[in-house]
């Protein structure tokens, strides 16, 4: 089954000659159960993607459609339930003045869920944290912790689908891999379907199975993570970015 289908989506922004198109006739799809992941460099559009199948932006043409189903005909209760996303600022992404408690109980009040403390507290657990963590504020939390707030928020409604934008690129090196190792473990024990931003390809080759490449709002390419290791891309400036991520690892 198809979980994500993104269809001739594009955006322009301005009017008369100042008018310029930011995405062009972006097409990709993403079976359920994998992990996709979207790079380029920045400004390439991938973000605005996300946002787009997020509903975060409206002025766009094209189709999306999760499970078969457009974006735009799904009521939006029905569509928080299956597809949740995970920001890149983890200090940004949650109120400074609220609870995690309030952050979390948030989303099961709203959508009237039974067993909310229950609830709270196996999403902690679920991403690595003692419950006692729903009387902190985020101010008392590590950079890594609020992620894994922020992730446990993203799940607590049990969605499908989680679109997920940059997750790590704030966090110390060795507080990235920590919170990798969750999302891979998290997606395998839930059967989750990834679709996963990130300018660092070794990351995309660590989370994903396939990916495609994105230049000034197009998709180039969309490959298998092998093509990564050969470097054996169609695309020019696939194999030009490619090359670049290689040198760098090598350098370091």
């Amino acid at each position: 089954m198809t979980a994500i289908e993104v269809n001739q989506v594009s955006i322009s922004l301005g009017h008369g000659p100042a008018k310029r198109r930011i995405l062009g006739d972006v097409c990709f799809s993403v079976a359920a159960g994998e992990s996709f992941g979207l790079v380029g460099e920045s400004g390439s559009g991938k973000s605005t993607i996300l946002r787009c199948i997020a509903r975060l932006l409206n002025s766009w043409e094209g189709d999306v459609k999760l499970e078969g189903t457009s974006v735009n005909d799904m009521p939006f209760a029905d569509y928080c339930r299956a597809v949740q996303m995970v920001f890149q600022d983890p200090y940004g992404s949650l109120h400074p003045r609220q609870s995690i408690r309030t952050a979390l109980q948030e989303p099961l009040r709203i959508h009237r869920m039974d067993r909310q403390v229950e609830r709270m507290e196996k999403a902690l657990i679920d991403v690595g944290l003692n419950p006692d963590f729903l009387s902190r504020y985020p101010h008392e939390l590590s950079g890594g912790q609020r992620q894994r707030v922020a992730i446990a928020r993203a799940l607590i409604l049990e969605p499908r689908i989680l679109l997920l934008d940059e997750p790590t690129s704030a966090l110390d090196v060795s507080v990235q891999a920590e919170v990798l190792n969750l999302l891979a473990d998290l997606r395998t024990k839930r059967n989750l379907t990834y679709l996963f931003v990130s300018h660092d390809l070794a990351v995309i080759d660590h989370m994903c199975e396939r990916l495609a490449v994105m230049q000034h709002g197009r998709i180039v390419e969309v490959m298998s993570r092998d093509v990564l290791a050969t470097g054996a891309a169609k695309d020019p400036y696939a194999r030009e970015l490619i090359q670049a991520s290689l040198e760098y690892d090598q350098a370091v």
